[in-house]
């Protein structure tokens, strides 16, 4: 397995996990919202909401630093 094809396969799997990631997390868009009142209210992240967003973030990174990687680091054309 030479190096772009593994930061080809980390891209994939970090932008797949990163997707589903998003998806799960839940945002507080209330039935009012739906009505025209906003119904802002600033909480803090906890439990498993803290650890959904932290994952994220580590994702999302994954993703960017393998395309970047994938960018700089010469790939031998097949």
């Amino acid at each position: 397995m030479d190096l772009g094809t593994l930061f080809q396969s980390m891209i994939f799997v970090s932008a797949i996990l990163t997707i589903l990631l998003i998806l799960l997390q839940q945002r507080g868009a209330s039935l009012g919202a739906g009505f025209g009142s906003s119904g802002e209210l600033y909480t803090t992240r906890r439990g498993l909401e803290r650890s959904l967003f932290g994952a994220t973030v580590v994702t999302a990174l994954i993703f960017v630093l393998s395309i970047l990687c994938l960018l700089f680091i010469p790939v031998a054309a097949a």
